[in-house]
């Protein structure tokens, strides 16, 4: 079923065939469209706007997609994925680490990106009203009903999939969960991911929540397996 068109998605892309090519399926699956030809455009287009997701080419002009992206995630949350024509690991580990959601290296599948799209705003969309709840630990307060997150009663800001780990394990405190299961819950089935993807995601939440990251007392390592909350 087509998602509703209030929704809109920007698209960040200076080769016009690439932007249109995308365009065109993403309103095909009801989403509405703009497209920003350069970094400083695509600032622009993001003050004025409320995107729902971002598609951001990495080598734009001016401004490239790396620095878009950290500039977008101090002050926002929306989901982003970025397009590159460099398939190396560590691009990929460096994209998710300054806070990008998904990783799509060109050339690609036009269906298959909009199923990454689709699967991560599945992945963040608020749960049904009855399921909403207030989890805490000690300083940490998550409200799911909000969708925020605070420490000692100051907001932090996190990206979508940090998000969604940290809710993860705030709701099962102690238990232990493998990088295979964790991936399992934030990709589709199919979907090509290295392991290493959960421990940067880790990595920047704990940036953000511990007070001491080099030593954390919520996110615990579980060595050679996982992670789990702290009881």
């Amino acid at each position: 079923m087509p998602v509703s068109t209030s929704q809109i998605i920007l698209i960040a892309e200076d080769d016009s065939n690439t932007a249109k090519l995308v365009q065109t399926y993403m309103e095909r699956e009801g989403f509405s469209t703009r497209i920003a030809a350069s970094g400083l455009q695509a600032l622009q287009f993001f003050e004025r706007e409320p995107f729902c997701f971002v598609i951001l080419d990495i080598m734009l002009p001016g401004l490239d997609g790396w620095e878009i992206c950290r500039r977008i995630r101090k002050k926002s949350d929306v989901p982003i994925l970025m397009l590159t024509a460099r398939e190396e690991e560590i691009d990929r580990i460096m994209g998710l680490s300054i806070g990008a959601d998904d990783y799509v290296v060109k050339p690609f599948s036009p269906r298959e990106l909009v199923e990454r799209v689709k699967a991560i705003l599945r992945r963040i969309r608020p749960r049904e009203e009855g399921a909403q709840e207030i989890l805490r630990h000690g300083s940490i307060m998550l409200d799911d009903a909000k969708h925020k997150v605070s420490i000692a009663g100051k907001a932090i800001e996190l990206t979508a999939s940090e998000y969604k780990l940290l809710l993860t394990l705030m709701q099962s405190p102690g238990r232990v969960f493998s990088r295979e299961e964790l991936l399992a819950r934030f990709y589709e089935e199919g979907e090509s991911v290295v392991e290493r993807v959960i421990d940067v995601h880790i990595g920047k939440l704990r940036q953000k929540i511990e007070p001491n990251p080099a030593k954390p007392e919520f996110i615990l390592t579980v060595r050679g397996f996982g992670y789990r909350f702290t009881e």
